[in-house]
């Protein structure tokens, strides 16, 4: 089984959220339709603030309850405290990352790690989902 991953704030899920979980299982089903496992990775409300400049409307406790509920989900965890210390993607011994079209940092920040701890984690961006009306800054009305 492989076991593919997310990373987002998740700050009220929608269906640009919805089309990133679909996306990622089928990237790591590929053609031999082989078992998938979902993980989300919900970001603490501490890295949100240093990442985002704001606290998350719903508490990470909320938010990874949130996204646990999600039918596509398998398993919802937090994020790590420190930003850029990937122990979450250790202990979850990820094969596939998948990254949404908005996360160009996180991309730049886990491809260094990926590389400087010589994982054989395939990293994957994924495409958007009707950005102009799914996006949680237009959504609830915050920038990112």
């Amino acid at each position: 089984m492989k076991r593919v991953v997310v990373f987002g704030i998740f700050d009220g899920v929608h269906e640009g959220h919805r089309s990133l979980f679909t996306q990622a299982i089928r990237q790591a089903k590929g053609k031999q339709k082989e078992k998938v496992e979902l993980v989300a990775v919900v970001g603490r409300d501490g890295a949100a603030k240093k990442l985002k400049g704001r606290t998350p409307k719903q508490g990470e406790g909320e938010r990874r309850r949130l996204v646990e509920q999600e039918e596509l989900v398998d398993l919802a965890v937090l994020g790590d405290e420190e930003i850029s210390s990937y122990l979450v993607l250790e202990e979850l011994q990820a094969d596939i990352v998948c990254l949404g079209y908005d996360q160009e940092e996180l991309a730049a920040d886990l491809e260094k790690w990926i590389r400087e701890k010589g994982k054989k984690i395939f990293l994957k961006r994924l495409k958007s989902y009707l950005p102009e009306k799914y996006h949680s800054s237009l959504l609830y009305g915050f920038k990112f």
